[in-house]
């Protein structure tokens, strides 16, 4: 709508014009002393009402200010004299304007799940004389939009004993469940100032990793949230070959935009409000607002709906992607805090987490970086082996699930503490490995031999997550191919345990009867700079399991690696060790290997048949009864 229109519209404010004030009158009016008052939040500060308000503040003495994401450059206390104690605020989450005063005991914070705030005002538990709001003018019908936040605004402004409205021609007119009656605002001013904007600031090549690797996990015709933070926001940059995905989030960004223009995000395979962008606030640039404005593909609603786990669960697969701060060993997440000091809030983190959760192939996500830098200039490993003494636990080690870093994914859900012990180590920074897997031998959370990777030089071995591929089988299924982990331990376990005595006698030579953690060690943690042991991922009666595995190791000889290779029997004649052998020869070939060889004994048919059709020139020897020996050269 444009701004004509909009200025058109304000001729519907004629016959309200008894409610019209001046800025002075609206707060002198309304608010005494003492008084608790609410003000509109995010982007959508009523700007004009609040420095009027601040400016007034030394008439209205120990007025209590209720805020939900302050986002305007407003100081409330340098610009009312200085005066500390003139006011009071109450930050449900905080924001850029209230941080230092919070961290100088200057301002409150009250934690609360951002679905559950609007029922401490619904329930009468905590009473609101004022609520400062900005809106659209009215339509011809007298209804106002709350344009582009109506998270907790909606529901506080109806539960409020006075509404004092700040009318911009410039707000959006928002859909949805977005509206207040003229009748309803007991008061207002016309204003024309421009809406705040949110800048999330430039990706850096970290974000980038981690989007990267959050988007592997989204599938075609999910419903994807994305909490606040740079890492959310540049997961949409990352979606772009994705198919049909809806949008159901207590806020979006400009990055939705560009899904929606390039036929991305569509919402047509959504579950419940099919078609439609269901979210409760926008921060971005204009061009978000414009996007929104008037737009029948876009409701808002307020954040007990949209944010209600049961609401949430019912979109099937329901992806949720929150920032954290801090992660433990255990999985808990800590994202309110750094230490004793509050710096942001609970939000919707937890709503999503738990709705995602129980969705339908729902997965909850939470991202970070692995370090973070301190004001010295020195890193510190932000995956902890214990929270920060102070910090809050604002995501449960029950209900965490997923954990991205820019070195990979731990999976965290179902699992031991000793799984997500090396879960975690995997995705922590190289440089402070080491250091937690001693944190955890020490408290006995893993083994007391528990090995990382380790380089022949000695430092942390990485692992090359470019080799991760996937594979079709002859019976149509697909299998995820990558490099052994030391989280695959157990599962590798189970694979050899599988395996039948002849089996166990073609792999070993002999019949081996146990793969106890000793055995196992070697074969999860490599040096990937000279051996390869691949995996292959399948699912066997709905379980994830190992179903192969590939390898190769460095001999004696430089230029040689020796192979080997194990199929679970219920998998075997699906061309698995060919596709192995082949990514293998590719592999080697990067690690600068120029042959390829191994014993087999003559029993073992069906290796005899992969090695010699292998299309490679076979060099076999017998080199006592019933074995043979082979290489071949892969050089190319």
């Amino acid at each position: 709508m444009s701004n004509n229109i909009k200025l058109g519209l304000l001729e519907s404010l004629k016959k309200y014009n008894k409610k019209k004030v001046s800025v002075e009158n609206a707060i002198l009016k309304f608010i005494n002393p003492g008084d608790r008052i609410f003000i509109d939040s995010g982007c959508a500060e009523p700007i004009d009402l609040t420095q009027k308000l601040i400016e007034l503040g030394p008439k209205l003495p120990d007025v209590e200010i209720l805020h939900f994401l302050s986002l305007s450059d407003l100081d409330y206390y340098e610009t009312a004299g200085g005066i500390e104690d003139l006011y009071r605020h109450n930050a449900f989450f905080i924001g850029k304007s209230l941080r230092k005063y919070i961290k100088e005991g200057q301002a409150d914070y009250t934690p609360m799940l951002l679905s559950e705030i609007p029922w401490l005002f619904k329930l009468g538990k905590m009473h609101l004389d004022t609520a400062l709001i900005q809106v659209s003018p009215p339509d011809k019908y007298g209804y106002c939009s709350f344009g582009i936040n109506v998270d907790i605004v909606k529901p506080i402004a109806e539960a409020a004993d006075f509404v004092i409205a700040e009318i911009n021609p410039k707000m959006p007119r928002t859909l949805g469940n977005s509206f207040i009656h003229m009748d309803d605002i007991d008061s207002f001013i016309v204003s024309d100032h421009d809406i705040i904007e949110y800048d999330y600031g430039e990706t850096d090549e970290v974000a980038q990793k981690i989007a990267k690797f959050v988007a592997s996990l989204i599938e075609d015709e999910s419903t994807i949230q994305m909490g606040i933070g740079q890492i959310p926001n540049a997961v949409t940059v990352e979606l772009e070959n994705k198919r049909d995905l809806g949008v159901h989030s207590e806020v979006f960004s400009d990055g939705i935009v560009d899904l929606v223009e390039k036929g991305v995000v569509t919402c047509k395979k959504k579950t419940i409000h099919r078609d439609k962008i269901i979210c409760s606030f926008v921060m971005g640039s204009r061009r978000l607002y414009d996007f929104c404005d008037d737009n029948p593909m876009v409701e808002f609603h307020p954040c007990d709906y949209t944010n209600d786990p049961y609401i949430i669960s019912q979109n099937k697969k329901q992806v949720a992607i929150n920032a954290a701060l801090s992660v433990d060993l255990t999985g808990q997440v800590n994202s309110d805090s750094i230490g004793h000091q509050f710096y942001s809030g609970i939000g919707g983190q937890v709503d999503f987490v738990r709705g995602s959760a129980r969705a339908v192939d729902g997965k909850p996500i939470m991202v970070l970086p692995s370090t973070a830098t301190l004001k010295d200039g020195n890193k510190i490993s932000r995956i902890a082996p214990f929270l920060q003494p102070g910090s809050g636990v604002v995501v449960t080690r029950g209900d965490v699930h997923y954990i991205a870093t820019e070195w990979g994914i731990a999976y965290l859900y179902g699992k031991s503490v000793r799984e997500r012990v090396l879960e975690m180590i995997n995705i922590a920074h190289p440089d402070f490995r080491e250091e937690l897997l001693n944190h955890a031998k020490k408290w006995n959370y893993v083994y007391s031999d528990q090995k990382l990777p380790v380089s022949i030089d000695g430092r942390i071995s990485i692992y090359p997550e470019k080799y991760e591929t996937s594979f079709k089988l002859k019976n149509g299924n697909i299998i995820n191919i990558k490099p052994v982990k030391p989280t695959d331990e157990r599962l590798i376990q189970e694979l050899h345990y599988s395996l039948d005595d002849q089996d166990r006698y073609f792999r070993f030579f002999s019949p081996i009867q146990d793969f106890r953690h000793k055995k196992m060690q070697p074969m999860v943690n490599i040096d990937y700079t000279t051996d390869m042991i691949l995996i292959g991922e399948g699912e066997l009666e709905g379980e994830r399991k190992i179903i192969a595995m590939g390898a190769f190791f460095k001999t004696n000889e430089p230029s040689v690696a020796e192979l080997a290779f194990v199929v679970h029997k219920d998998w075997r004649g699906l061309g698995i060790t060919k596709f192995l052998l082949n990514y293998l020869v590719k592999i080697g070939r990067e690690l600068n290997y120029k042959a390829f060889g191994g014993s087999i004994l003559l029993e073992n048919k069906s290796m005899i048949h992969i090695i010699n059709t292998s299309g490679f020139k076979l060099t076999l020897k017998n080199i006592e009864s019933g074995v043979t020996e082979f290489a071949f050269n892969i050089s190319k």
